[in-house]
């Protein structure tokens, strides 16, 4: 009797300790909350980062930034909130160092959040894109309605487990170039892993819906992500694509075959790739079209 109370005791041990290591905060390299953002700039970055096809449902006729269509997944239907300046509904309460744990580490003031939101790919970003990016979301016209309901399942809707799940497959840090590569490659790089977030739609998932880094840009089935083609370098050039030609895709939406792309990807070239300068429309596809 001695002897498996002793192993009873050395189990809870180990499955306490467990607990505590899985269920720790998952935090990357401190940020210079002291910076003044620049709304200009900020501005900018909403259009680099996609946050109008995201959290506005246009089919709805919502306002932009007050809550997109629902993302849904096999962990359930996800809807991007309202992150206009309202203080209520939106993010206009929230402070910088919110903001930045939010961005950089997936914690939101209401605790852990779900990678639907791709903060995996914002911990990328710098100190100063991230206090100009705070500037712009809270110099937005407020919008008092909030976004509909997220539909998410048990056990899925306990943020508790996403804990798990960060100290699992996620791992906060700044983007750092790629030696021996010129500055438009690593622009490009930086954009399609950081806050451009290509990866996260154009790479499959496993399934705990983490994204296969050994896969990178492969393409995903759907699932999680949702149904995306390859846009590796052989995929590109097989659709007809070159440097130019896709700059000039993700400027206007018409492909090489004389199509036009609509769906998401005709969402995000509105929203957002056509709204970039052309020197980063050149560097994601200096980046995606390299050796």
């Amino acid at each position: 009797m001695r002897r498996w109370l002793v192993v009873l005791g050395v189990l809870a041990v180990v499955g306490l300790a467990g607990a505590v290591y899985f269920l720790r905060p998952v935090t990357g390299p401190s940020r210079d909350l002291t910076l003044v953002g620049d709304v200009e700039r900020g501005n900018y970055l909403i259009g680099l980062g996609g946050c109008v096809a995201c959290h506005t449902d246009m089919a709805a006729g919502r306002p932009a930034l007050a809550g997109g269509a629902g993302l849904v997944t096999p962990f359930g239907t996800f809807v991007p909130p309202n992150i206009t300046s309202d203080p209520d509904v939106g993010i206009g309460a929230w402070s910088l160092a919110q903001f930045s744990d939010a961005m950089s580490n997936g914690m939101g003031p209401q605790g852990h959040l779900y990678p639907a939101f791709p903060y995996e790919n914002y911990t990328l970003m710098s100190d100063q894109e991230i206090a100009d990016l705070y500037a712009a979301l809270q110099a937005t016209e407020p919008v008092s309605e909030a976004a509909a309901e997220s539909q998410i399942p048990f056990p899925f809707n306990i943020r508790l487990a996403m804990a798990g799940w960060q100290n699992l497959f996620f791992s906060p840090a700044r983007f750092v170039p790629e030696e021996g590569r010129s500055e438009a490659y690593n622009r490009g790089k930086y954009l399609a892993y950081g806050p451009a977030h290509c990866v996260a739609c154009h790479t499959p998932r496993n399934g705990l819906g983490a994204l296969d880094w050994d896969k990178a840009f492969t393409g995903s089935p759907g699932g999680t992500g949702g149904r995306a083609p390859a846009i590796t370098q052989s995929a590109l050039f097989g659709d007809g694509y070159d440097k130019d030609t896709l700059a000039q895709t993700l400027l206007d939406g018409f492909t090489p075959g004389f199509d036009v792309l609509g769906g998401p990807m005709g969402e995000v070239i509105a929203d957002s790739t056509s709204k970039w300068t052309d020197a980063d429309r050149a560097a994601i596809a200096e980046y995606l079209m390299a050796e």
